[in-house]
């Protein structure tokens, strides 16, 4: 009989429990293993972003494509500019103002950054995360962390502990709680190696605001060569169910939309912000706040509930069409793709 692997979950929520778990988890990233660690944005998959062997243990554990770049995170401006080969005056201005916080930078990397972080192409993205535990676990290590979110390949980013164990339990030694996540998608990316510098991947810094530190900012990928930035796959972030992203004025209008979608009512959950419709018929109907910032602090933990209540298909109501809100359309595109 095949034993699996135990994983350990360690709580943060008084100081005490902190440090013993800053410790621990420096202790195993130390050795070359994984540790599941949270941040304001998505709980990631930490791994010594020095060492090849470790981040290989990342790719094995989510089943992750070699192509597909991981983020590096760092706690200090020194740390960050021993990743990369050039600190533009651009990264000074933005991380001056952003960081510690959800915007990653992508720069030429440096020689000390394994090809593997890079999917082997020839810059890195670095972050500065704001959440007190990732800060304090580098400090303790050291050594920057790689840390693509802690879940399955292209499924939901957890933003619980609980996510972490559901999708990586056995799979990694330690995951350590520290509560909710306070953004709750992914960080905005931003390649600073072309001009303009563009947004690969919007998070919740989004557009106008990097114009204000830098003037002109594009969008997208740029050029020929393989990824630059995790978050770019076709699909991505989705759950087991099928999602559908709809819009729809009325309880008649919903049921109409999902006749040719082939969704059973009964089997199908929604989740609205303004539209919401009568909860008689659905397998579950929940709401979450239209507004940005709360809305992408609520959105995957509610994907997670429908796939943990067993939803066949997922109807999420679609989000305006605003810089305020690109984050959140870009993640349930991802999402709903097939």
């Amino acid at each position: 009989m095949k034993i699996e692997p135990s994983t350990e979950v360690l709580p943060t929520h008084t100081p005490a429990l902190f440090q013993v778990a800053v410790r621990r988890a420096a202790a195993i990233l130390r050795r070359g293993e994984l540790v599941a660690v949270p941040t304001e944005t998505v709980y990631g998959l930490a791994a010594n972003a020095w060492d090849a062997g470790a981040v290989a243990r990342i790719f094995k554990a989510k089943g992750r494509p070699a192509h597909n770049p991981i983020i590096v995170h760092v706690a200090s401006l020194s740390l960050a500019q021993a990743c990369v080969a050039e600190w533009p005056d651009a990264a000074g201005h933005l991380a001056r103002a952003f960081w510690p916080g959800p915007l990653t930078l992508v720069l030429p990397k440096a020689a000390i950054i394994p090809d593997s972080v890079t999917a082997g192409g020839p810059t890195v993205g670095v972050r500065w995360p704001s959440h007190p535990f990732m800060q304090a676990l580098i400090r303790e290590c050291s050594f920057p962390l790689a840390a693509p979110s802690a879940n399955a390949s292209n499924r939901l980013s957890p933003t619980n502990a609980a996510h972490v164990l559901q999708s990586l339990g056995g799979r990694v030694p330690l995951i350590v709680d520290g509560g909710q996540c306070q953004v709750g998608v992914e960080s905005t990316v931003l390649d600073l190696t072309v001009q303009p510098a563009r947004v690969l991947r919007p998070g919740m810094i989004h557009r106008d605001s990097l114009r204000a530190v830098l003037g002109e900012v594009g969008e997208g990928a740029a050029g020929a060569g393989g990824l630059r930035s995790p978050g770019q796959l076709p699909k991505h972030y989705a759950p087991r169910a099928r999602l559908q992203v709809l819009t729809w004025s009325n309880d008649a209008d919903l049921r109409r939309l999902l006749v040719p979608l082939c969704a059973l009512p009964a089997a199908t959950f929604v989740v609205a912000h303004t539209h919401i419709p009568a909860p008689a018929g659905w397998g579950g109907v929940s709401v979450i706040p239209h507004d940005a910032e709360a809305y992408a602090r609520a959105l995957y933990a509610e994907l997670h509930r429908c796939d943990e209540q067993g939803a066949e298909t997922i109807v999420v109501e679609a989000v305006p069409d605003t810089l305020e809100w690109a984050a959140l359309a870009d993640r349930l595109r991802r999402a709903a793709a097939v």
